[in-house]
């Protein structure tokens, strides 16, 4: 993994720190990986939630328009719901409406 992608899932992270600094404790976060660059991102950050009703993985990208893509993963490594273009104001929101209003 180059020095790059894991800035950026630093970055993600901090930003997520900066708007709720409990959130990730609150998500019971975990088991954090850096994605590297691809097509469609620059990187991102992957890790793991036991939140109260969704207990699986959470993928946040960020693409090339400087907006993030969400996405929440089943067991299974299937996509439950995904949300393109959030801003990073929106990130723990978005995490917090999924983590509260669906059981995976």
């Amino acid at each position: 993994m180059d020095n790059t992608s894991i800035q950026i899932a630093h970055t993600i992270l901090n930003q997520i720190k900066i708007l709720d600094r409990y959130a990730l404790m609150a998500w019971g976060a975990k088991r954090f990986i850096s994605l590297p660059e691809s097509k469609g991102v620059q990187g991102g950050v992957q890790f793991k939630v036991n939140g109260l009703t969704f207990k699986n993985w959470v993928r946040v990208e960020l693409t090339w328009l400087d907006v993030y893509n969400v996405t929440f993963i089943n067991t299974r490594g299937e996509v439950v719901k995904q949300f393109d273009d959030v801003y990073c104001d929106m990130l723990v929101d978005i995490i917090d409406w999924v983590e509260n209003k669906h059981a995976a």
